[in-house]
């Protein structure tokens, strides 16, 4: 049985709701998933199950936080069934057609609700180097970038822009609390971001943030959130914890009293601020439903050791507002983890170093070691050290494929065939050609914006010098 190889609180969680013989769309449900205590897998299962006893795969929306932990996410669910109801069954053929990020998911339903919504279906997206570029256009169009005393970056003005989308929050507050180095150009900001709305709109293209925003204001239409709540009996979140205000709403939207509704997460693991998430989110879950939602907890941990747990429990016992829940593990060692203090960064690096080589002296290998950090640009000061001492090493993490500068090229080459008046896209791809420059390439942009047929119009004019 699939089900025997889960501890008791694993299952209760995938079995909440499903009755022998059928399926039951049961109310909302939150999992406190501790760290190591088996989360994906109880999630995964709880989809599976929810199959298994007839749910309709493709009535299963399962959100996640990034798009290789929905492709994983698919993969468990797949083999679990498969385990269950055979291989030939075919009940995977069709199964979790609705999984992936909030974005991705947003992204499809705003193209399926498009017409109801007024928004033209062919925009296209801006990831965040495009979305920086054309608010690095709009800046300089209103003359920000020349300013006497320096304007923000483009790099900061996207990501006040963001904040203050994402957290629901007035640019004020937003300038006060995160940025208030920049309060002092709340004025020019208004004016930037409305200009750069507008260039969004003018040019057809979305951000990240919008495809959150859009679909948000799209819900808030009661008959539209009850159309696209209903295509769903399932809905079921991953690392709720790092969700902001705008999918929170999203989430109360569809399911509003908060039937098959499933969010799995830890408050003690909010850690991230990205795009503005909140551990308020999860904390007020249970009380967002009447009555209030089911907590089930998992606080078995199968990844460390009693001495590390006991450490983890007390550092949480310090929240003044959490969910209660005690971490432990069958695993024991006699030894404790340790607390090191050091005066800066650079002391640190030395530190670490100092470790790595007495661990190799006493028969440890180099590449049986790891240095952990919170981000990769964490890492300068210990690379820095790393190699000043000729320490070989491997760095994992860093610059991402898709951002790298010849794919990005190449997105610009299709999004721009696809959608002439991407601006960004087309600011891009002039510069590629030999002896195009910004003030040629914006020239260009301008004539194209003008003509009927736009990816025609620099077939008349003449190729611009090389240098010019």
């Amino acid at each position: 049985m699939y089900l025997e190889k889960l501890n008791p609180q694993q299952r209760m969680a995938v079995e909440h709701g499903t009755l022998a013989g059928g399926s039951h769309v049961a109310g909302p449900l939150l999992v406190i998933a501790g760290a190591g205590s088996g989360k994906t897998n109880t999630l995964a299962h709880r989809v599976a199950h929810l199959i298994v006893k007839g749910a309709d795969p493709r009535r299963i929306l399962l959100m996640t936080f990034s798009r290789r932990a929905a492709f994983e996410m698919a993969r468990r669910v797949e083999r679990i069934c498969a385990e269950v109801l055979g291989r030939n069954s075919g009940i995977m053929a069709d199964a979790l057609a609705w999984s992936g990020t909030f974005h991705g998911i947003g992204a499809r339903l705003l193209r399926d609700y498009a017409e109801q919504i007024g928004v033209d279906p062919a925009f296209t997206i801006h990831d965040r180097e495009d979305s920086a570029d054309l608010m690095n256009l709009v800046r300089h169009d209103l003359g920000f970038s020349k300013m006497e005393s320096r304007f923000p970056t483009k790099g900061t003005c996207l990501a006040i822009y963001s904040r203050a989308v994402n957290s629901q929050t007035e640019l004020p507050l937003v300038l006060r609390d995160a940025f208030p180095w920049c309060a002092a150009w709340e004025k020019q900001l208004r004016e930037l971001f409305a200009a750069y709305v507008e260039a969004k709109q003018t040019q057809n293209v979305l951000d990240y943030d919008d495809l959150l925003l859009y679909w948000a204001q799209m819900v808030a239409e009661p008959l539209i959130a009850e159309d696209i709540g209903g295509r769903f009996d399932h809905l079921l979140v991953d690392e709720y914890q790092d969700t902001n205000r705008l999918q929170a709403s999203i989430l109360l939207a569809l399911k509003p009293e908060g039937q098959g509704l499933t969010v799995v997460g830890d408050d003690a693991q909010s850690i991230y601020s990205f795009r503005a998430a909140t551990v308020r989110n999860i904390l007020d879950f249970p009380a967002s439903f009447s009555p209030p939602a089911n907590i089930v907890t998992l606080d078995r941990n199968y990844r460390s050791t009693q001495p590390i747990l006991a450490a983890a429990n007390a550092v949480i016992d310090l929240a003044s507002e959490r969910f209660t829940k005690n971490l432990w593990t069958e695993r024991q060692s006699g030894e404790r983890p340790r607390l090191v203090t050091v005066r800066d960064e650079a002391d640190q690096a030395r530190y670490v170093a100092d470790k790595v080589l007495e661990n190799r002296e006493e028969g440890t290998r180099l590449k049986n070691q790891a240095v952990l950090f919170r981000a990769s640009h964490h890492s300068g000061a210990l690379e820095v050290e790393l190699t000043r001492r000729n320490i070989p090493f491997v760095k994992f993490g860093g610059l991402k494929f898709l951002d790298s500068a010849h794919v990005k090229d190449m997105l610009a080459v299709l999004r721009f065939a696809l959608n002439p008046r991407d601006r960004v896209a087309g600011f891009r791809l002039m510069q590629i050609l030999p002896g195009v420059g910004p003030s040629t390439a914006q020239r260009a942009l301008d004539q194209m914006a003008e003509a009927p047929r736009p990816l025609q119009a620099p077939a008349d004019k003449p190729a611009p010098p090389r240098g010019a």
